[in-house]
């Protein structure tokens, strides 16, 4: 039997001069140039990115502070002041969202891919969430303020509430649905084969199963709802005081407290960034800043799950 040939003594025949000169191929060449321009673009493309982080931090970490958290906006030329009321109502307000969005983007999900995934119900449904995807959010303040401030009479959180759910649902609707359909068919083939009912395949193995991908839809649907400002111009409005005058932390009590403008910090930066008095530009820049942190907070989250979830 013929012996295979010393990998050694082939690699030591290698002539190292003939293979420096390949670098200088064309193809190499190529290879090279193609590599170096995509790291060019890579950094074009993060640099709008860390130039803004850059100006956020210059501008907004001057005026933070505890008071500046905890202290309503200040009038024209005054000293002081903050933005407590509008980062209360900004988690009241996207909380509202969540509450409309989140269960009905999951049971949605859960229907088209569990009970009628080739029905005309779920085409249609999958087809008007993709719609919404692209649906500019300034539409989505014009069909709030029709249903519900009209409605009402009011200005409120609830009605930003309803403008920031129709921005929610899609995402969250969308990134179920392929989170359910990761499931392994094996699971919910067990669960049938020991007995179990198809409410309980969904609710004990499909959406445990499910539940990382599942919150990591809702919160990147969250970091978007929370940036938004021309949907809540149209709703929620503004306000200069708290949504209570109670504490703890001013959070409203009543259904009195919900129906009346306001505050947001998306609205606040809005208002102060075109004022002429400089003390409330310097605290648009601090609320631009607590906005970028917020957000950049819940996509981390929802980054760490769509990672848990893919182990």
């Amino acid at each position: 039997m013929e012996r295979p040939p010393n990998r050694t003594a082939v690699t030591s025949e290698v002539d190292l001069e003939s293979l420096e000169r390949s670098l200088r191929r064309p193809r190499t060449l190529l290879s090279f140039t193609l590599s170096a321009l995509t790291g060019l673009a890579t950094f074009a493309a993060l640099f709008p990115l860390f130039s803004v982080l850059y100006m956020l931090a210059k501008q907004g970490l001057a005026g933070l502070s505890l008071a500046t958290l905890s202290e309503l906006p200040p009038a024209a030329m005054a000293p002081g002041g903050g933005i407590g009321n509008a980062i209360v109502g900004t988690f009241v307000v996207v909380a509202i969202a969540s509450v409309i969005s989140v269960p009905l983007g999951i049971l949605a999900a859960i229907y088209i891919v569990e009970f009628g995934p080739e029905t005309r119900i779920a085409a249609a449904v999958r087809f008007a969430a993709k719609v919404l995807t692209g649906l500019p959010s300034i539409l989505a303040g014009v069909f709030a303020f029709a249903v519900v401030v009209a409605t009402t009479g009011e200005f409120s959180a609830p009605a930003g509430g309803v403008a920031l759910a129709l921005l929610m649902v899609p995402t969250v609707l969308l990134t179920a649905e392929e989170a359910i359909k990761r499931v392994p068919a094996r699971m919910r083939e067990a669960a049938i084969g020991m007995g179990a009912t198809p409410t309980q395949v969904v609710t004990q193995v499909i959406v445990p199963t499910g539940a990382p991908a599942i919150l990591t839809g809702v919160m990147l649907a969250v970091a978007r709802a929370a940036g938004e400002t021309a949907p809540l111009l149209f709703t929620a409005l503004f306000s200069n005081y708290w949504m209570s005058t109670t504490h703890p932390l001013f959070l409203p009590k009543t259904m009195s407290d919900l129906m009346r403008p306001t505050a947001s910090l998306a609205v606040l930066i809005y208002n102060f960034s075109g004022s002429p008095f400089d003390n409330q530009i310097a605290l648009a820049w601090t609320a631009a800043l607590v906005l970028v942190v917020i957000v950049l907070v819940f996509n981390v989250i929802g980054q760490s799950l769509a990672g848990r979830s893919s182990d």
